[in-house]
């Protein structure tokens, strides 16, 4: 119980030392959504579904594609 309260609290505090870079990253974010669906569903004249399937899985495959990438390249600037 004790940990969980510790996560809370930590999460809390977070949460109010970045309010406002929170709420727009999550605005950011639906928009994103919003216009990868539209695109998808005018342009490759795909369903919802698979609009929406690709409009969440394809940011989080392009961030551990970051990471990959950055992980890498950070390995290669200190040498």
């Amino acid at each position: 119980m004790e940990v969980t309260s510790g996560i809370f609290k930590a999460a809390g505090n977070i949460y109010n030392n970045n309010k406002g870079s929170i709420l727009r990253t999550v605005i950011y974010t639906i928009g994103h959504f919003a216009i990868a669906i539209t695109v998808l569903m005018l342009v490759a004249d795909v369903s919802f579904a698979i609009a929406l399937t690709d409009a969440i899985v394809e940011p989080i495959a392009n961030s551990v594609w970051y990471f990959i990438l950055d992980k890498w390249w950070a390995s290669k600037s200190k040498n």
